[in-house]
């Protein structure tokens, strides 16, 4: 797999933000620009193209972003109903899926996905400890499935993860880059963190 010819990067930057009072967290300031370029960053270069899921501030995001993916469904349903909305719209044969908060992702997280999924139809980063289910290498093909799970009422990645033939892959010597922002706390500790590297 050439990453840089069949993967698209997605950025999940759909949600409401519930645990930072309903703010955007993909435009929140961090170290002096909006978190969700920190992630782009990670992953510009690496892979076809970069795109972000959004459901509002949208001409925020498309300032940002070489295209914004809408929910192909209303009410803010979760981070697998944006999974699917890039599935979707993705002309490669692959996706990789970030969340929008955690701007100290691996440098080599693409590659090591990519060399970690073997066989598999989904590759999730494992850190040692846990999974983290919103870092992950998805094959498109698996779009129409996820329609119909989420047309079932599922709304758990995991539940649907397991569904496919998925591989962890092992990130347990870099733990810390997959810290994720929901309070202002964390937010604060992390920017003091990563300006002391």
């Amino acid at each position: 797999m050439n990453p840089r010819q069949e993967v698209t990067g997605l950025i999940l930057a759909g949600g409401q933000g519930r645990r930072m009072g309903g703010r955007d967290k993909g435009l929140e300031p961090f170290a002096g620009r909006p978190l969700v370029t920190h992630v782009q960053a990670r992953l510009a270069g690496e892979v076809a193209a970069v795109w972000i899921n959004a459901n509002r501030h949208l001409a925020d995001y498309e300032s940002l972003a070489e295209r914004v993916v809408r929910d192909r469904e209303t009410g803010f349903q979760g981070p697998l109903m944006g999974i699917y909305s890039g599935l979707c719209a993705a002309a490669t044969p692959w996706v990789l899926v970030v969340p929008c908060d955690s701007p100290a992702l691996p440098p080599d997280l693409v590659a090591r996905l990519v060399a970690g999924i073997g066989d598999a139809d989904i590759a999730v980063a494992h850190d040692g400890e846990r999974l983290h289910p919103v870092v992950a290498l998805i094959r498109t093909a698996l779009a129409e499935d996820l329609g119909a799970a989420l047309a079932g009422g599922e709304r758990k990645i995991d539940r649907w993860y397991a569904r496919h033939y998925w591989q962890a892959v092992d990130f347990s010597d870099c733990p810390e880059a997959f810290a994720n922002l929901n309070t202002d706390d964390e937010k604060q500790r992390l920017e003091a963190r990563l300006s002391e590297e």
